[in-house]
């Protein structure tokens, strides 16, 4: 069987286009994202005698309808020797008098209430720093008041992946199962953002955490001054600040499909697109090598399926004089190859996460949409900032 490569033809610099987007995205998925994918799980002790104290702050502004089930959930967590500090920033519904009538029941609960917002302070940096100040233990671990335990082992679980000089565990915030293609777009995402972050922080380059489940010792907050270096960017209690002191050796990670914290998901697309914005309005603080290694791999994302499309469109590349159909066939058993990498690194990983009822057999229509997502929104942040920067 003859084969002509067709060197001078556009066709010919698409597949080097395609067969290089290929590589670096099999790179990815073998090379980085399976360290989550074939993670041995963080075993620990529910029966080790003495635990290090813990401050639990959560940050709550007109969250009364979400703070009478998240209190009683973290009072009731199975660990001998940790405080709850709420703030309460500024709301204006019944949070303030809720929060009375629990701490005339519950003294030991520490609340901070903040009448007045900072105008040079955004988002939820000024009233997390006053829970921080306020908090008696050294080790935080932080949550949000929308956000559910689903055990009374939360706190332990994320304690247990201390050990000698680590200051940062990085854990797992998925959203609630929720009927509807919003949330299976929002808990796809969510998935494969922890994939992204959880396998980086196993490869020694930690960048990011969820503010809905991380834990860091306070002294390390000090030490990089809190949250000044970008106190007036909205976002980026959770994502800057891990990326500004999490280094290879002071972060772990925890992870536990039967031990995880919820949150409630956006209802709807535009709230969740206006989220989505903010958070990839903070990408340009992380260190240039993290901005590299995501950089490439949306850019392979985009170039892979670019070119796969455009090879099946356009005149072939390499002519099987014979049997031309074997040119289709070659490219589809790349693509296929692909798919089922994809597939099973996404499966293997939600099984690692617990994330269950995503139907990530269709992973490549959620990729191909999220490649086309995330171009687009890095298109519109760079053309105006999302409302209120």
């Amino acid at each position: 069987m003859d084969i002509v490569f067709n060197y001078n033809s556009l066709s010919f610099i698409v597949l080097c286009v395609f067969c290089l987007a290929w590589l670096i995205q099999m790179c990815y998925f073998w090379g980085l994202f399976s360290r989550l994918a074939f993670f041995k799980k963080n075993k620990y002790d529910n029966t080790k005698p003495v635990y290090e104290p813990v401050s639990v702050i959560v940050c709550a502004k007109d969250a009364y309808e979400y703070l009478v089930d998240l209190v009683p959930k973290i009072l009731s967590q199975d660990y001998p020797d940790f405080e709850l500090v709420i703030v309460n920033d500024c709301s204006t519904d019944e949070t303030t008098d809720y929060l009375k009538i629990l701490t005339d029941k519950r003294p030991d609960i520490n609340v901070v209430s903040l009448t007045q917002s900072l105008n040079f302070f955004h988002g939820k940096k000024f009233p997390l720093s006053m829970g921080i100040k306020s908090a008696k233990h050294d080790l935080l671990l932080l949550t949000d008041a929308d956000c559910m335990p689903e055990n009374d082992q939360w706190i332990k679980g994320m304690v247990s992946a201390y050990r000698k000089g680590t200051e940062v565990v990085l854990g797992y915030g998925p959203y609630f199962e929720r009927k509807g293609l919003l949330n299976k777009l929002i808990r796809f995402d969510t998935l494969y953002t922890a994939i992204q972050y959880f396998s980086m922080a196993l490869a020694k380059r930690p960048y990011m955490g969820v503010g809905r489940n991380l834990s860091y010792r306070r002294e390390l907050f000090y030490k990089n001054k809190g949250f000044t270096s970008h106190y007036t960017i909205p976002s980026g209690d959770d994502d800057i600040f891990i990326s500004q002191v999490a280094t290879p050796k002071n972060t772990r990670i925890f992870i536990d499909p039967k031990n995880r914290i919820e949150s409630e998901p956006k209802h709807t697309f535009g709230s969740w697109i206006y989220q989505k914005r903010r958070h990839y309005s903070t990408v340009n603080m992380y260190k240039p090598l993290t901005n590299a290694i995501l950089g490439t791999l949306l850019s392979s994302r985009v170039l892979y399926y670019a070119s796969l499309i455009t090879l099946f469109c356009m005149p072939q590349a390499i002519d099987f004089v014979s049997r031309n159909e074997l040119y289709y066939v070659v490219i589809g058993a790349f693509a296929a190859l692909h798919c089922i990498s994809m597939d099973w690194i996404y499966i293997k990983s939600a099984k690692q996460l617990g994330e269950k009822k995503l139907y990530l057999l269709f992973a490549p229509l959620y990729d191909i949409f999220f490649t086309i997502f995330t171009s687009l929104l890095g298109i519109r942040n760079t053309i105006s900032k999302p409302k209120g920067w």
